[in-house]
């Protein structure tokens, strides 16, 4: 992947969690080597299962605020989400990356970095955008996290083959109803 998304590793790692909530320590290690984590990093020892376990619960606990579609309610779990996690916002620069904005203790472990993380990345969508740019596919059988960050009206579904869908079977619903 290039450049640095954090939005788009807390939706990936988010969905992957969502899709398969015992995702395994390999799969949550491979997304965040995409996603531009050092390897060493994510050694069995610097990225136990333990470790994974506290993100896959901290994945877990950011999709509750992926489907968040209030903009008063998301900002009021995200300063919490920053309280919580004694968040105070600092510039780092890892490895290749340009510098960004940190707000996790240095001393945090997974969770809290990928909660506090998670928090920065939305927040800055919702100060950018002025609207909730994310969002959990409402679509039957469906429910993927996706950003809604493009031009144009904001994003209801995660595919346009979901958005078909719904459209169709609102359209076939009508149809039997009158």
């Amino acid at each position: 992947m290039n450049g640095f998304h954090p939005a788009q590793r807390l939706v990936d790692l988010a969905e992957a969690v969502r899709a398969d909530p015992a995702a395994p320590r390999d799969t949550l290690a491979a997304l965040l080597a995409g996603h531009g984590e050092h390897p060493r990093d994510l050694t069995d020892t610097a990225f136990s299962e333990a470790d994974a376990d506290e993100l896959r619960a901290a994945a877990a606990r950011m999709g509750g605020v992926l489907a968040e579609t209030d903009v008063d309610r998301a900002a009021e779990t995200l300063n919490a989400l920053f309280a919580e996690c004694g968040a105070r916002p600092r510039l780092v620069r890892d490895g290749d990356h340009p510098w960004h904005l940190h707000a996790d203790r240095e001393d945090a472990g997974w969770g809290d970095w990928f909660l506090s993380a998670g928090a920065l990345a939305l927040a800055q969508l919702l100060t950018e955008y002025g609207r909730v740019a994310w969002g959990a596919c409402p679509a039957a059988g469906c429910g993927r996290y996706f950003l809604g960050t493009g031009p144009g009206s904001p994003r209801r579904y995660c595919s346009t083959p979901c958005a078909t869908r719904e459209r169709v079977a609102a359209h076939r619903r009508r149809r039997r109803e009158g």
